[in-house]
């Protein structure tokens, strides 16, 4: 902060000047005056005017570039500043010269200056006094920073091309601005190793570089990240990001209820629309301008300017995206908004400070989200061990299940494909013996069909016995009308043969004759109205009779649709009454299964235990081997035949060898005798030449022990005197037992060798 600044006419700076200004001593008012807050309106105008100016821009820039650049190039500026300009320049000029005097005493009145704007000479100076990082001893280390090897270089170089991509600044590849972003983003990759680089800190960095040298840049941007609590929001689990959306989101819901409501309808979340927000600073939704402005604020307040401007935002289009769908209101966020903000920050900046701010509700949001987060970093920590468990239990079922998929053996294989085979030849028996017992009854029914129904057939004779009976009357009926025809005729007959003789007597016939013609026509005429009657009344029959027969078509057709309902239901209780049949063929069959898997487990379980009686015997053997080995080195085979006594020892220790083989198959005698007949024979002659071979005298007298309890407690399991020394009948209990698998209820625990050699009488 060794730069000077003065009015533009007589503005020169040099790393030793003192900060000046004509007319300005220190001595002046510490409190504005009425004139410079009416100045301070017109610097707001002008400011912008100031920064829209390209010329202006481009002589900064170029300014900036030198290790010892000044804040402004005095002689670009003094032809374009006006008078106001000038009071502009003299007003920070003097907050910059008292600025601990300033922080300290009137900090109301600096936010309140920096909410107007900084103008655009000043930004760097202010902004690194803002957050005090114009001393960092970091900066002395910046040099050596650039010559070592940063892990992110490759993600920075990919991202550097997306950087404000329309400044001129970043615009050209392998570009002086391209060089010097990497060069800072590559420095802080080394200092932050935790945070490293991540996606969006560019922007923030590219700005700084737009107001300073890389040095300065690079010290406020560590600052930024230290004090500003960006460093938390690009960390890799990116909490304190999630700790904003969740302090954000809760602001909506309490002061834009109607569109949280909607955001929530449309499954539109906070961190669709406002994560860049808080990353960037606005920097890549606004214009450049906009979100410069913005950033002024963010120096000197904080991430509270971030809320502000977020929630006046969404009052300012509260209408607009309400109507909209998630998609809608997603263009409307990336194409609408920025464009809305294209006459300048004030607006937003003015509805910002509008909005309700509450730190200390926003504190109790913190802790909310941290025992939420704990909460949930608890349950995420129980599911990783349970996940770990459960992967450690699968990985013993599967070593479990290799093992014993290693000891199945080729018989059990064998046997249970031979059960699964008769099962399923039941099966197919049991479905083509159902399938028969189907056709039959499909069979049965249509023979029951084509009988006649009694009661039908009575039914029937009834109404051809009545359609007769009327057919008869209706017949007598027409033949009586018949015969009077005829009569009536022959009646006319003899009427015109009287009155024709008459009238060629008489030519005139009196009033008794007119009478009587004039009587015979009515009769005929009756007579016709009679036939006509008859003819009537027979035809009013047929029609009875044609109703009547429909009648009965009509009911014997409702017969034989209740009988095809009873049909289809007897169908289908039969259908049921299979499927019932089936299901219990399967579970029967599913019981076979479960009990072939049960009898696998059994073998498993047998052949468990023969190798433990096989590790007994082992066991045995190898103590009656110590046994041997240490009557050799007492010298019990001294007077001895030793190479008799030896060869005894191996006969003994073959004998139980073989005799432990039934033990090792069959876990009692029950299986013994159950299995196949060449083996049981086998076994059974071995233990019969056994027997035979204890019994005789002269293996009585080859492999017996001296005679007295001494040979007992030396530890011949196989074999015990009887109760008489004088007669030496051995036993056998230890050997059945073995091959049982049972213990012998006279066999005692074996005991130590004796000192004392063993007699002279050979074995």
């Amino acid at each position: 902060m060794a730069s000077t600044v003065a009015p533009p006419t007589t503005l020169q700076t040099t790393p030793s000047t003192p900060l000046s200004s004509p007319g300005l001593s220190p001595t002046s008012s510490n409190q504005l005056s009425p004139d410079d807050v009416e100045l301070l309106a017109k610097l707001e105008e002008q400011n912008r005017l100031l920064e829209t100016d390209h010329k202006v821009l481009r002589s900064v820039n170029g300014s900036r570039r030198n290790s010892g650049s000044s804040l402004v190039s005095s002689s670009s500026a003094s032809s374009n500043l006006s008078h106001l300009e000038e009071d502009t320049w003299i007003l920070w000029g003097r907050i910059v010269n008292e600025w601990e005097e300033v922080r300290k005493k009137k900090d109301k009145q600096l936010r309140d200056m920096v909410r107007k704007g900084i103008p655009h000479h000043f930004r760097a100076i202010v902004w690194q006094l803002l957050c005090n990082a114009q001393n960092m001893p970091i900066k002395d280390q910046y040099s050596e920073l650039l010559k070592m090897t940063s892990p992110c270089e490759k993600l920075i170089r990919r991202d550097i091309a997306r950087t404000y991509p329309e400044h001129e600044f970043f615009r050209e590849k392998d570009s002086l601005g391209q060089e010097v972003l990497f060069n800072v983003m590559k420095a802080y990759s080394l200092v932050d190793r935790e945070v490293g680089y991540c996606q969006g800190s560019a922007f923030i960095v590219g700005l700084l570089l737009m107001q300073m040298p890389e040095e300065e840049a690079f010290c406020v941007f560590v600052k930024l990240m230290q004090d500003y609590r960006l460093r938390e929001l690009f960390k890799p689990t990116m909490a304190e990001l999630g700790l904003c959306m969740y302090q954000f989101e809760s602001m909506i819901q309490e002061h834009l209820p109607e569109l949280h409501i909607h955001f929530q309808a449309q499954s539109f979340h906070t961190s669709m629309y406002a994560s860049s927000w808080f990353l960037t600073i606005f920097l890549t939704n606004f214009p450049l301008p906009v979100a410069t402005r913005i950033f002024d604020i963010f120096m000197c307040e904080g991430l509270e300017i971030v809320f502000r401007v977020g929630l006046a935002i969404l009052q300012m289009n509260h209408a607009e995206l309400i109507q909209l769908d998630m998609e809608g209101m997603l263009q409307h966020f990336q194409r609408v908004i920025p464009h809305q903000l294209d006459s300048g920050p004030d607006k937003v900046i003015q509805a910002a400070y509008q909005v309700k701010y509450n730190a200390k509700k926003m504190k109790k949001l913190e802790k909310e989200y941290t025992t939420i987060k704990t909460k949930e970093m608890e349950e995420q920590v129980e599911i990783k061990r349970l996940r770990t468990e459960n992967r450690l239990l699968k990985q013993r079922i599967d070593t479990l299940e290799k093992k014993v998929h290693a000891r199945y053996s080729e018989d059990s294989v064998l046997q249970l494909e031979r059960e699964l085979v008769q099962a399923r030849l039941k099966e197919a028996e049991s479905q083509c013996a159902l399938k028969e017992m189907q056709d039959k009854i499909l069979d049965m029914e249509r023979r029951n069909t084509s009988l006649p129904d009694d009661t039908n057939v009575a039914r029937l004779q009834e109404e051809l016995i009545g359609s007769k009976l009327r057919e008869a009357e209706a017949l007598t009926g027409l033949k009586e009308l018949r015969q009077q025809v005829r009569d009536l005729e022959d009646h006319w007959q003899r009427h015109l043969a009287r009155t024709t003789g008459r009238w060629k007597d008489a030519p005139r016939k009196n009033a008794l004759s007119e009478l009587q013609d004039e009587l015979m026509s009515v009769r005929l005429r009756e007579a016709e109205a009679q036939a006509e009657l008859r003819e009537t009344r027979q035809r009013m029959m047929e029609l009875e009779t044609q109703s009547q027969i429909h009648s009965n078509q009509l009911r014997r057709a409702e017969q034989e649709g209740r009988a095809l309902q009873d049909r289809v239901q007897t169908l289908t209780t039969q259908n049921k009454d299979l499927t019932g049949q089936l299901q219990e063929i399967k579970r029967k069959q599913a019981e076979i299964q479960c009990k072939s898997k049960e009898e696998v487990m059994a073998v498993r379980l047998r052949e468990a235990d023969n190798i433990a009686a096989m590790a007994e015997l082992q066991q045995h053997i190898s103590e009656l081997e110590i046994q041997k080995e240490e009557g050799k080195v007492q010298g019990q085979l001294n007077h001895t035949d030793s190479r008799q006594y030896i060869r005894d020892l191996k006969d003994q220790i073959a004998e139980l060898k073989h005799e432990a083989l039934p033990g090792l198959l069959f876990e009692s005698p029950a299986e013994l005798v159950r299995a196949s007949p060449p083996m049981t024979a086998s076994i059974s002659s071995t233990t019969t030449r056994a027997a035979a071979a204890w019994a005789s005298p002269t293996t009585r007298r080859t492999r017996t022990a001296p005679r007295g309890p001494s040979w007992r407690a030396a530890g011949w399991g196989a074999l015990a005197p009887a109760a008489s020394d004088s007669t030496p009948t051995w036993t056998t209990r230890t050997a059945t037992a073995r091959m049982t698998g049972r213990p012998s209820a006279s066999h005692c625990p074996p005991v130590p060798p004796p000192t004392s050699p063993p007699p002279s009488d050979p074995l």
